[in-house]
């Protein structure tokens, strides 16, 4: 029962001391093992052995404490260690795990004490546990409020999205592709010149003109760890904290991408040296490819925005022009069913009627002209009921920049 007493004895002192008391009376009860000792997220050893590469025992001894949760989007309960005490067995090796959890803030903070034979043992399992886990296998890792965590729905968005159902204008697409395909596979033609192999890529553009969708359908093609940075603030790390946990996390898993949607607003006056501190610092960042995008590049600072070994390259995603409205169109319509579809010379005289429109607006477009359509359900009637949502959608334009104006 000794472990049972110390967990019951340490969630009763205050927070700063739990840690310091339990590492000193494991190293009084075990002398002749090695202790490590840490809060690493990525040491889950739990979550290594359910894919078989070590086994788990719960110490019987005492009461282990086990939480249920339910996951609403899979429809699944699963279950968490709080606090235990466990042998786990690897390579012929076994160590005794101590797992305390208290709460700090609004977070939840997790311990975790390794009694081994040796250090050297103890270290090896260590490092491995970490690896693997910090390995992204059919998954986006997305960094929100100060941690990472794993979004489903992201990940099947972007396994979706693809090159084939994008408009771009004029070779935008293939340059794209073409600059990414040829970076990754240029690792030793770097290295023999002595550049450094990493890349920082722009996309820039008003909203609704493909960015979004062409940062997705890269990750497809590319087939390579992706880490998504939705926000670089936090209630409890400082910026410089949470900024080091992108990178490092980063550098763990390249080759990767990293994606900082909407740049200008992750990167600002407090945390900017933080964020140039971790690209140009002494880190190599080799194999990292920064990804970012913008809506507004006046607001991003110079020192970012025009440093060429920052952001080597700019992609400038326009409004469409009219052929690629029609091709828009096309894709469009070719997914309609037989009553809802446009003749070439409805295509045509629609593209010409939406000139300003964005991708964005042009979706919007047809899905309110099949919703307006339902509603009559008159013959060859889409043409008339996309004409009719043109004007609508165009006075939403024109609120809208009013807005922005008054603003």
């Amino acid at each position: 029962m000794k472990m049972q007493q110390l967990i019951l004895e340490a969630l009763n002192l205050t927070n700063n001391a739990i840690s310091y008391y339990v590492s000193q009376e494991l190293a009084g009860l075990y002398p002749k093992k090695a202790l490590l000792e840490g809060n690493d997220s990525t040491f889950d050893v739990e979550r290594y052995a359910e894919a078989n590469f070590c086994t788990i025992k719960q110490d019987k001894s005492i009461h282990n404490q086990i939480l249920t949760g339910w996951n609403g989007m899979d429809c699944e309960i699963y279950d968490y260690t709080e606090n235990a005490s466990l042998e786990v067995t690897w390579q012929g090796h076994k160590f005794d795990i101590l797992l305390i959890s208290w709460q700090e803030g609004h977070c939840k903070l997790r311990y975790y004490w390794v009694l081994a034979d040796n250090k050297e043992i103890a270290e090896t399992f260590y490092a491995t546990v970490c690896e693997w886990n910090s390995e992204i296998r059919d998954e986006v890792l997305v960094f929100e409020d100060g941690y990472w965590s794993k979004n489903s729905d992201l990940f099947e968005s972007i396994k979706s999205a693809s090159f084939d159902n994008l408009v771009l204008g004029g070779t935008l697409k293939q340059d794209i592709r073409d600059d990414l395909r040829h970076f990754f596979e240029s690792q030793e033609t770097y290295e023999s010149y002595g550049i450094p192999w990493k890349r920082g890529i722009l996309f820039i553009g008003s909203p609704g003109n493909g960015k979004t969708h062409a940062v997705k359908a890269l990750i497809n093609q590319m087939q390579l760890p992706c880490l998504y940075v939705k926000s670089l603030k936090s209630q409890y790390d400082n910026p410089h904290e949470n900024i080091k946990q992108v990178f490092k996390r980063a550098r763990q898993s390249a080759p990767c991408l990293l994606i900082l949607e909407d740049i200008d607003s992750l990167v600002e006056g407090d945390n900017r040296s933080f964020f140039l501190n971790e690209i140009d610092g002494f880190a190599a960042n080799t194999g990292l490819v920064i990804l970012a995008t913008t809506n507004h590049p006046e607001r991003i600072d110079p020192a970012i925005l025009d440093r060429p070994s920052r952001f080597d390259r700019k992609y400038y995603f326009e409004l469409p022009g009219l052929t690629e409205r029609i091709a828009y169109t096309n894709l469009w319509n070719e997914k309609f069913k037989p009553a809802l579809r446009l003749s070439d010379a409805s295509i045509t005289k629609i593209a010409k009627m939406t000139e300003g429109f964005s991708f964005a607006y042009l979706k919007e477009l047809f899905l309110s002209s099949m919703m307006h359509w339902m509603g009559e359900m008159e013959a060859d009637g889409m043409e008339k009921s996309v004409i009719s949502q043109v004007t609508a959608l165009r006075e939403q334009m024109k609120s809208v920049k009013e807005v922005a104006t008054d603003k």
